[in-house]
């Protein structure tokens, strides 16, 4: 499996909805904190109920998600998981597990934390597209 460069992060990342908001600058920013992992098939990768303190993206392979209803959830390159326990340190809510060897690009909350106040506008992009998505969650279906 190849490394990804630094243009390959930033696509990448900049694929996440969750960082949708930022701009070229602040989507280098995070690419430059981002770490790439190669991990066997296997291997689990978060586990529910653990204190996680990353976040995750999926660059490469298959992972299965086991949250706590039961319903197995299949992921592939571009999705992501960890965005929960990136922003509060609370427990995983959930089991992920890689099917295939998968490469991940990973966010650790340490380093997330000092961006984000080093450069507030990320925070406040962030905050916005949390409150659009709690919105859009909540928002009545029409019929």
């Amino acid at each position: 499996m190849a490394l990804f460069g630094e243009s390959e992060k930033v696509r990448a990342i900049q694929k996440v909805p969750l960082f949708g908001p930022c701009s070229k600058r602040e989507v280098s920013l995070l690419a430059r904190i981002a770490d790439e992992v190669s991990v066997p098939a296997g291997r689990v990768l978060i586990k529910r109920g653990d204190f996680g303190k990353e976040f995750l993206l999926l660059l490469e392979g298959t992972v299965t998600v086991e949250p706590p209803t039961g319903k197995r959830v299949r992921m592939g390159p571009g999705d992501f998981f960890g965005e929960m326990s990136l922003l509060d340190g609370q427990p995983r809510s959930a089991t992920v597990t890689a099917d295939t060897p998968v490469r991940l690009l990973v966010i650790g909350q340490r380093e997330f934390y000092t961006l984000l106040a080093e450069v507030p506008s990320v925070a406040r992009k962030l905050l916005a597209e949390l409150s659009r998505r709690v919105r859009r969650a909540e928002a009545p279906v029409s019929a």
